[in-house]
């Protein structure tokens, strides 16, 4: 079988986390991860070319052959939700302009996958990453996210 490198994305405005994982049969190996960060005193068109920047800049620095990203959670607060949908806009479309395939999975479907229970806590899915990949280096709950969205893709049998 043939080794998977999957980026796995925690999208957002403000911090968008990254995390690649190799997968070769059933072991992961952690790559690299990171969070690109926007600053909230600029205007909505210079957050999204930060995002994009970011993210095309991983995507130089690192051979991708799939892309997972978490589904839009929505919020009571809609202004949040659709500030969201940008951010996830832009990586979308960084992604398929790299032509990068992408996989959408939910947050209670990456818990699940991850944990074993979609009901599973923010600390739960942050240990089980480190349980998964003890050599990660892990400096926010974005980027544990997003390494988590990259397992979750990785443990996706259809995918095997």
């Amino acid at each position: 079988m043939s080794i998977r490198i999957i980026l796995g994305i925690d999208p957002g405005l403000a911090n968008t986390g990254w995390g690649i994982i190799s997968k070769e049969n059933n072991s992961f190996k952690f790559v690299a991860c990171g969070t690109i960060v926007t600053n909230a005193k600029e205007e909505m068109p210079a957050r999204l070319k930060k995002i994009n920047e970011g993210l095309s800049k991983v995507l130089e620095s690192h051979t991708i052959n799939e892309a997972a990203v978490e589904e839009t959670f929505v919020n009571k607060n809609n202004l949040s939700s659709l500030k969201l949908g940008h951010a996830r806009g832009a990586l979308l479309l960084t992604l398929s302009l790299a032509d990068i395939p992408i996989w959408e999975y939910s947050a209670k479907n990456v818990k699940k996958a991850v944990v074993g229970t979609g009901a599973a806590q923010k600390e739960q899915m942050e240990m089980m990453v480190k349980v998964l990949m003890p050599k990660a280096i892990i400096n926010s709950e974005h980027e544990a996210d997003a390494l988590a969205i990259a397992i979750c893709h990785g443990n996706t049998s259809r995918f095997s």
